[in-house]
């Protein structure tokens, strides 16, 4: 691959993954305060709502955006202008109606979906605040798979932190205006922060859009004329494409709507009150699920910026390119997702009493254990973005099905049992990641004939992350005696990050061909030989 394509694929993760480190920053600023403020109960109400406004944007935000950054750049991989500008502009009028139907629906259906299939009734304000936030996410993310298929993800980047920054702002100071009148109204609040999110983070797409709009023009009128595609033919091809990857982002989501109802009736069979339940099920969800969500904010930009590198290379039949981007996208995976998930594992009760000191130090034990899943889910994501960049979408869906399947038996049972309680639902979901990435693995291997380096993809990521986490945990016993919990694990969270980043280089984990490819990356090579690193 040419040090100018590796690098702009870099580029385009390394933006998104900026700006998705400054989102996570922003919805932990979010999330830690909500806790405090509405408590786990209304906690529990929030993530009542939640997942059902995940599972409707689920079909927009996944196969959709996906299927416009495919089908955009494959034509402007042949020089296409046209023919991808027309892609872009068909499939954004099927997300608005989508929005429209979706929303109304959502509207007067609120009621009875939260008291009768879910016997959560304090929920339904909650849900309702969500309505218009399905009706402008699916919008905003058409403009957002567009220009990932113009591999320009700035405007992505600042629409999403757009988005989050009145999340926040919206977010928290509602539920602090309405806390006062019920628990119940402090959580409708903080979902409403979805909804003032979706509407700054439209805005921003929308200006960016029109004020290119006479570049775009020239761009249109100069370039070469092919054959008009058949309105039907585009439509085809979308659904060859997004319906897969829908079906695929769906399975989770509605997984754990079926998790929110079979959670809380097998931990009441376990002899559990309704409202011990729910303050579990919002541990599980609303703390534990949320901090090994973290890790993901680069893992889903390199799999986001994967699709289009993927698809073009794929469109012009550059096989080599192909793998060496997918040996990259999944090599980068590992070495974000092994300490992540070390640090987690070995910190896990000293960050819950950091960031939820209200909270009971056995919700560390929950995070312990989905700790374990956060190297296999960022596998998940890179493995399926070069799945779908090749036009094999139905593969990870099917493996992803396969492992949620797992993840139901395993619930169903683990959380019935007392001694395990909520934390049989957590050892279920991390089989299941555990389960589609190994069959997402191989899939992966069949089909572009990869290689891998079981020194460079396993056992130096393993060595690095495992000093890493030795050290962080040494650092934190020694100094909690004397400085407490807080002061004690983020000084641990700093060692281990540093001893991490030297270990990398010491172990060769990192290569200087490996930063080369990275912007600046001459500079960053200066600054390391200076510190004999390399």
């Amino acid at each position: 691959m040419s040090e100018e394509k590796k690098s702009t694929f870099l580029k385009g993760a390394v933006i998104l993954g900026l700006a998705g480190v400054v989102v996570k920053i922003l919805g932990a600023a979010f999330r830690i305060p909500i806790t405090w403020i509405i408590t786990s109960e209304g906690l529990g109400y929030y993530q009542t709502a939640y997942p059902i406004y995940v599972l409707l944007i689920s079909i927009a935000t996944s196969g959709f955006p996906v299927a416009i950054s495919k089908m955009v750049s494959a034509r402007r991989a042949h020089g296409d202008v046209r023919g991808a500008d027309r892609v872009f502009r068909i499939i954004f009028v099927i997300l608005l109606a989508m929005g429209v139907i979706t929303s109304t629906v959502m509207l007067f259906g609120a009621k009875y979906i939260v008291t009768v299939m879910l016997q959560n009734p304090k929920a339904y304000l909650a849900l309702v605040m969500l309505v218009p936030a399905i009706l402008l996410v699916p919008v905003m993310a058409a403009f957002r798979g567009y220009f990932q298929g113009l591999n320009n993800m700035n405007p992505s980047a600042i629409s999403q932190i757009s988005e989050q920054f009145a999340r926040v702002i919206f977010g928290v100071g509602l539920a602090i205006l309405f806390v006062p009148k019920g628990l119940e109204y402090g959580a409708a609040g903080a979902t409403f922060g979805a909804t003032a999110g979706a509407i700054c983070g439209l805005s921003v797409m929308l200006y960016i859009y029109y004020k290119n709009k006479k570049t775009r023009q020239l761009e249109l009128e100069s370039s070469p004329v092919f054959p008009r595609e058949k309105t039907s033919d585009i439509l085809r091809e979308l659904i060859t494409i997004a319906l897969p990857i829908i079906i695929g982002a769906l399975v989770m989501p509605t997984m754990n709507t079926i998790d929110l109802a079979l959670v809380m009736r097998r931990l009441v069979s376990a002899g559990f009150t309704h409202a011990e339940a729910n303050t579990m099920y919002a541990q599980l969800t609303g703390i534990a699920a949320t901090l090994i969500n973290l890790p993901q904010v680069i893992t889903s930009a390199i799999a986001i910026s994967l699709v289009p590198v993927i698809s073009s290379a794929y469109a012009v039949n550059d096989i080599k390119r192909t793998r060496e981007n997918t040996n990259l996208a999944i090599r980068v995976s590992l070495l974000i997702g092994l300490p992540c998930a070390v640090g987690l594992f070995v910190l896990a009760t000293p960050i819950i009493g950091l960031l939820y000191p209200n909270e009971p130090a056995s919700v560390g034990g929950i995070l312990a254990i989905m700790a374990i899943g956060v190297v296999f889910l960022s596998l998940i994501q890179s493995f399926t973005s070069v799945l779908q960049g090749m036009g094999k979408a139905h593969i990870p869906v099917f493996n992803l099905f396969v492992g949620a399947a797992v993840k139901f038996v395993l619930t169903y049972v683990l959380t019935a049992l007392p001694s395990l309680n909520v934390k049989g639902a957590a050892i279920s979901t991390v089989v299941a990641y555990v389960v589609a990435a190994v069959l997402d693995y191989f899939s992966v291997k069949k089909y572009l004939g990869l290689k891998f380096s079981v020194n460079d993809f396993l056992f130096r990521p393993l060595i690095t992350a495992g000093i890493m986490g030795i050290i962080a945990r040494v650092t934190y016993v020694i100094i909690v005696p004397f400085a407490g919990n807080s002061i004690s694990t983020l000084l641990a969270v700093a060692v281990g990050g540093v001893v991490y980043v030297v270990t990398l280089f010491l172990t060769k984990t990192i290569t200087r061909e490996d930063l080369q490819s990275l912007p600046k990356g001459k500079n960053i090579i200066g600054k390391l030989e200076k510190m004999k690193l390399m």
